[in-house]
This record gives C-alpha cells, sequence and structure tokens, in this order.
C-alpha cells in the first residue's frame, strides 16, 4: 500500500508536471510567433523559395496583414489536471500509521472521530479527514536535583517540613493509551509530555514533600514517599489517557549545611562506636587473662594432685598389684567353681536324662524300681554338689589366705599403708600428705605406737588391730 500511495502521488505530480509544460510550450511558441510577426516577417513567407509572396516593404503603405494566432492546448492541460487531482486524491486516501504509533482522524465536518487508527494501512476521505499521529511507545521523564548548565532536564527542588530546599531526581516511565487518543486530541494541551506529564509529576511531588523531614526522605521513609508519589502520579493521570508503568527515586540532594551537619553526626556515631568497641576489646583482654589465670590455677592444681598421687600409687602399687592378684585367684576359683557346676549340672542332665530313659524302658516295671532309680540320681547330684561347694571352700580359703599372706607381706615391706588405709576410712575429705616415718607430732606414730601397746598385752585387742590394718 505504501508503494501505491506513493506511485499515485508520482502519477499525480507528474501529470501536473507535464500539464504545465504544455502550456508553457504553447505559450513559449505563441511568444516566438509574435515576436516574429512583430519583425515584420510572415513565417509562410519565411520559407518561401518562389518569390509568390512579397516583403512587407513591397505591399502598399497602409495595409495590415492579419497576424496568425498559436492555438494553446487548455483542454489537454485541463484533462491531465484532473488526472493528477484524481491520482492525487487517491494517494491522499490512502494512510500508512508506522509502527509504535497510533493516528485518529480529525474530520472537518464532525470533528475527532473516536476509532483509533494502529500500525497499517488505513482510508482517509481526502480535502475532508486528515490524521493525528501519536507516538505510543514507552517514553521517559526526568529531573535533575540540580540546575547545570546547559541541562535541559527540569530541576525538581521540593520544601520538606523543617523548610529546607531538596533536590530530587525523579524518572517516571510512561505511555499514552491509544484507547483514548480522541480524549487527548480534543481535551488535552499538546504535546502531552511537556504539558500534561510534567505539570503532574513536578506538583504531586511538590504537595507530597511538605509532610516528611529531611532524614525521612534521605533515609528511613525513602521508599515510602516514592509509593505514596507514584500512586498519586498514577491516579491523575490515568484519568487523562496516560498509562504510567513505574516511578523511581534516583537521587535526593540534601541542602549544604544539612549536609554537613548530618556528616559531623555520622563522624561522632563512627567515634562513639569505635569507642564501644574499644570498651568492648579491652573487657574480653580482662576476661582472657582472668581466664587465662583461672587455668594456669587449674594447672597447677592438676598438677600437685598428680604429684601427689604419684607419691601415693608408689606405696599404693604392691597393694594393688596384690589385690589383683587376689581377685585374679578369686575369679580362677569362681570359674572352677562354676565349670564344676556346670559339670555336675551337665552330670545330672544325663543321669536324669538316664534315669528317664531308664523309667520309660522299665515304665511298665513296678513302681519301685522306679522310685529307687530315682533316689539314686539325686544321690548322686546331691553328693556331685557336694564336692562343687567343698573345691569352692577350699579354692576360697586358700585365696583369703594368700590374700592375707600378701596383705602382711606388704604392711611388713610399707608400713606407710596403714597410715593411708586409716585416712581413707577416716572421711573422703581428707588430704593425704607423706611424711618420713620418723616425723614427729603425727598422729598415726600415736595410733601405731598404741595398737602395739595393745597387740602385745591383749591378744584380743591385737586381733581387732589386725583387722582394723586389713585394707
Amino acid at each position: 500500500m505504501i508503494f501505491l500511495k506513493f506511485t499515485l502521488m508520482l502519477i499525480c505530480f507528474g501529470v501536473f508536471a507535464c500539464a504545465a509544460s504544455m502550456i508553457v510550450y504553447d505559450i513559449y511558441l505563441a511568444f516566438e510567433l509574435g515576436r516574429m510577426l512583430r519583425q515584420g516577417l510572415h513565417p509562410e513567407q519565411k520559407g518561401s523559395s518562389s518569390g509568390s509572396v512579397p516583403p512587407a516593404s513591397a505591399q502598399p503603405p497602409g495595409m495590415i496583414l492579419p497576424a496568425p494566432r498559436r492555438a494553446i492546448r487548455w483542454h489537454a492541460a485541463a484533462k491531465l489536471a484532473v488526472i493528477g487531482a484524481l491520482a492525487g486524491l487517491l494517494g491522499e486516501s490512502i494512510l500508512v500509521v508506522p509502527d509504535g504509533q497510533a493516528a485518529i482522524r480529525i474530520s472537518q465536518v464532525s470533528g475527532v472521530q473516536p476509532r483509533t487508527l494502529y500500525a497499517g494501512t488505513h482510508l482517509l476521505v481526502p480535502l475532508v479527514q486528515h490524521p493525528a499521529f501519536f507516538d505510543i511507545r514507552d517514553r521517559v521523564f526526568s529531573t535533575a536535583p540540580l540546575d547545570v548548565r546547559g541541562q535541559r532536564v527540569p530541576v525538581l527542588n521540593v520544601q520538606a517540613r523543617e523548610g529546607l530546599q531538596v533536590g530530587l531526581a525523579v524518572s517516571v516511565r510512561y505511555r499514552i493509551d491509544p484507547s483514548k487518543l480522541a480524549y487527548i486530541q480534543a481535551n488535552l494541551p499538546q504535546p502531552v509530555d511537556e504539558e500534561v506529564v510534567a505539570p503532574v509529576v513536578l506538583s504531586t511531588f511538590h504537595a507530597l514533600a511538605p509532610s516528611y523531614i529531611v532524614r525521612d526522605v534521605f533515609s528511613t521513609k525513602r521508599e515510602e514517599f516514592r509509593a505514596k508519589a507514584a500512586q498519586a502520579i498514577m491516579a491523575r493521570l490515568a484519568s487523562d489517557g496516560v498509562l504510567v508503568k513505574e516511578v523511581l527515586l534516583k537521587q535526593v540532594e540534601l541542602p549544604d549545611e544539612y549536609a554537613k551537619g548530618l556528616e559531623d553526626l555520622l563522624l561522632k556515631e563512627q567515634e562513639d562506636d569505635r569507642t564501644t568497641v574499644d570498651a568492648d576489646i579491652e573487657q574480653k583482654r580482662v576476661a582472657i587473662a582472668a581466664s587465662q589465670a583461672e587455668a594456669q590455677k587449674i594447672r597447677d592444681v592438676k598438677r600437685a594432685e598428680a604429684s601427689a598421687q604419684a607419691q601415693v600409687m608408689v606405696y599404693t602399687l604392691p597393694l594393688k598389684q596384690k589385690q589383683i592378684e587376689q581377685s585374679r585367684l578369686e575369679a580362677e576359683a569362681r570359674k572352677q567353681t562354676t565349670l564344676e557346676d556346670a559339670d555336675a549340672q551337665a552330670q545330672a542332665k544325663i543321669i536324669d536324662s538316664k534315669a528317664e530313659q531308664q523309667r520309660q524302658a522299665l515304665l511298665t516295671d513296678s513302681e519301685a524300681n522306679r522310685i529307687r532309680v530315682l533316689a539314686q540320681a539325686d544321690q548322686q547330684r546331691e553328693n556331685l554338689r557336694a564336692e562343687a561347694e567343698a573345691n569352692r571352700i577350699h579354692l576360697t580359703s586358700q585365696a583369703e589366705a594368700e590374700q592375707l599372706n600378701l596383705q602382711a607381706a606388704a604392711l611388713k615391706a610399707n608400713p606407710m599403708l596403714v597410715q593411708l588405709t586409716v585416712a581413707r576410712r577416716l572421711s573422703d575429705k581428707v588430704q593425704i600428705m607423706m611424711v618420713p616415718n620418723d616425723g614427729k607430732f603425727f598422729f598415726t606414730n600415736d595410733v601405731l605406737r598404741s595398737a602395739m601397746a595393745v597387740d602385745s598385752s591383749d591378744p584380743p585387742a591385737r586381733a581387732n588391730a589386725r583387722q582394723t590394718a586389713r585394707p
């Protein structure tokens, strides 16, 4: 359709050019003919070679020859003009709307037509309707916080609650609603960007800013401020056929005095934070030193306890070995006893099984034989149990005798074990301290002396002393 429109327009201009050239050419020929006649030579005589027509000087004086006229082709030029006009009207009736734009028809008779013409080819009534184009792509309206020389972006300075001027860098992305182009063309001032969008955005921020203080706009309530402004702008422009997609608050320019005071306040807050951090570090250092001292104290106590335990182990190790040996002997005795009991029980089970077999075999025999066999089995079982118990008692007595011998040998080799045993029997809280055998002012020496005196004088007391000295 675009090719057809341009072809018709070319035909229109070409036909008009031909008609105009035809008229101009005919006028030129008529002018040349008149010029030749004014020079006194008839054009028919100019080409004559026989001399049948006499020259003008040969004519009688006072005689005027009729001047021939060149006919101008007005009728043919008019036909061409009509053809060109028709081609031009046909070309003007074709409307091509490019991509990203929309158009509406404006009639000279009825005004703006309500239907929107989108991208593509449409028809118009020539000389009655003409189109009005609108860009329906997204547009961006931006403001600057400061006035910069040579910058064409409008400056947006608002007044906060404190009366301070705050510069805002705002970007609004919007587009014209294609369905409301007739309303925009008939009611809104043009262009819409400068006459509608810019005043609405600026007036909204000017009206909303006095509700906030500078600190809120700059930091704490910045998003709330932007959201309220965006909601108000969308509501106001939507009624005018402008669809707002987003409103961005890119930058907030603070006054110089306020910015300097805020910077000083931030420096003081940083100094306060640093002092707090230093105090925390010192407290942590003190806590670390205290924990290190406590750990050193614990290590010293552990070291002293280990040393005392090592000294005690020097004397208690033989006794422990004797106790281990005694425990081993007792375990062997219990093991032997258990084995003998197991053997006795196994033999008893075997005997029982045999008796049961005999009972089953001799079930038809007399009841006396059955009772005799059971009695023999019970007697054998009791005998085996008695032998096992005797063996256990014998082994246990041997182990106790060996234990007494070992304890006597240990006490004879290490007399200090008596003191250790006495201290352990007295209380769990008594701390053990090793002293030389000839140490004075130690109550254990007095106890031992009194025990030895009792041993030599009274046999029952000697037995009690031995029983006390047994671990």
